[in-house]
């Protein structure tokens, strides 16, 4: 049913893109034809004008040079050399009697009575041929002692070759028509291919439930091809978002795992104690891990949202020092009990645009990862500073601790990744990823420097205009 239906929309919407062209061209053919048709019917009328003007001139300067005798000399020597068609020539005198009169055969149609009328107050008469519908034109000269020169031309030959034009434009019509009907049909099967690509992607991904189709684009700036690469956008974002959904299902069955199974067993254990005190302690260790189960719930999700897009970011601009400030308030109790020292040197007027509760999230991260893996009589500092010849600030956390082997630093970012060294220590195995997620989302980046005995330094770049505001909360 989708296919028939998809296929009758493309035929249809091809039909009335074709229908529209063809209109179009054949509309343009005709205004172009009868725009000529009246052009070439205008030119041959001054045509017809100009000649009578100047035969009038020629007329009227012989019959007063050489009078009547004259006129018909010249009359004569016209018709003999075929220089024009045949003219009507009438001359009359002061007492509108006809001296002279010359009319071409067949023009019988034409009523001539209108030449005295209309002589004395028109200079050009036009009479028409009820017969064959043509008209006479006729110019009036007056010379002196009231003598009057006309003389008139037939349309005739004039209206034969508009009536050929007609008749030619017609042909050519019916050939435009075709060429419409075949052009627009043309059209509309290559104005429609970026759109029967774009139904094909759309069908693959129905029918396999894939996302990594891709509308195919020509490189273009045209708006399908636009339209296709603003597709391809949001269909390289919906397999992300996917991946990065199912990756977290995983992960999140993957690292629940282990603590649901020691609730469990803290709870079936706890079930078999009659003494109060023993139950409490079960109670309490029940919930210790219940929460642990949260916070990874928690880590895992903001990972998720960081690496897929999602992540809803709030930024301002902070001052870097009090962030820090912060951030070392949370750890500085358990610091102090284990014998660490932490000391910060940053630069109070220091300040980038992010959103100030994430970055407190990581730095955080990196102060509890420091003061978790050195020893008592420790020491963690932080530093920040801008980057020489880039808008961005790098914050390192250093510490004094145990290190972390060469084997294992491309793989402290990742999830629930744990050292040798670290294995002991309680944790979730997240906060290194976090940070990650959460910095990268910011448009920055993490680095990490360390030798076995010799401490680490974790670095995090960040711009200082910030990387624009995320999108908004998880639904």
């Amino acid at each position: 049913m989708s296919s028939r239906w998809s296929e009758g929309f493309r035929t249809a919407l091809t039909l009335r893109l074709g229908l529209w062209y063809a209109g179009l061209f054949a509309v343009s053919a005709a205004v172009l034809l009868t725009f000529t048709y009246l052009l070439l019917g205008r030119a041959l009328a001054a045509q017809d004008r100009e000649v009578l003007e100047s035969m009038l001139e020629r007329y009227s300067f012989a019959y007063q040079r050489s009078g009547l005798s004259g006129l018909r000399s010249l009359v004569d020597a016209d018709e003999s050399e075929g220089r024009h068609e045949r003219l009507l020539v009438r001359v009359t005198n002061d007492k509108a009697e006809i001296v002279y009169f010359a009319q071409p055969p067949g023009w019988t149609g034409f009523d001539l009575a209108a030449l005295d009328e209309r002589a004395a107050r028109e200079p050009w008469i036009e009479i028409d041929n009820p017969i064959d519908s043509s008209s006479l034109e006729v110019g009036t000269r007056r010379l002196p002692h009231g003598l009057i020169v006309q003389i008139g031309r037939s349309s005739r030959v004039r209206d034969e070759v508009l009536t050929r034009f007609r008749d030619r434009a017609v042909e050519v019509g019916v050939i435009v028509a075709v060429i419409a009907i075949a052009g627009g049909a043309f059209v509309g099967y290559v104005a429609l291919s970026p759109v029967r690509a774009l139904q094909a992607t759309t069908h693959a991904i129905l029918e396999t439930g894939r996302f990594d189709a891709r509308v195919a684009t020509r490189g273009t700036r045209d708006p399908f091809d636009r339209l296709g690469g603003s597709i391809n956008t949001m269909l390289a974002r919906i397999e992300r978002l996917v991946r990065g959904m199912r990756e977290a299902l995983d992960n999140v069955a993957h690292d629940l795992r282990t603590p649901l199974t020691r609730l469990r067993n803290v709870a079936e254990s706890t079930l078999q104690e009659q003494d109060p005190a023993a139950l409490r302690d079960g109670l309490a260790r029940a919930l210790e891990e219940a929460d642990r189960v949260s916070a990874t719930l928690t880590a895992l999700m903001d990972i998720s949202e960081a690496e897929t897009g999602t992540l809803r970011l709030t930024p301002e601009t902070v001052h870097v020092a009090a962030v820090v400030d912060e951030a070392l308030s949370l750890h500085a109790d358990e610091a102090e009990d284990r014998g660490i020292a932490i000391a910060s040197r940053i630069d109070p007027a220091l300040t980038i645009v992010a959103d100030r509760t994430r970055l407190r999230q990581v730095i955080a991260n990196l102060i509890e990862n420091a003061v978790k893996y050195s020893d008592a009589g420790g020491r963690v500092d932080l530093e920040a500073a801008a980057v020489p010849g880039e808008p961005s600030v790098t914050i390192t956390v250093r510490d004094t601790g145990a290190g972390i082997a060469a084997t294992d630093l491309p793989f402290v970012w990742d999830r629930l990744y744990r050292g040798d060294s670290s294995r002991s220590a309680r944790g979730l195995g997240l906060g290194l990823s976090l940070v990650k997620a959460i910095v990268e989302a910011h448009g920055g980046r993490v680095g990490v420097t360390s030798a076995p005995g010799r401490g680490s330094a974790f670095t995090v770049t960040l711009p200082t205009r910030g990387h624009g505001p995320g999108p908004g909360p998880r639904p």
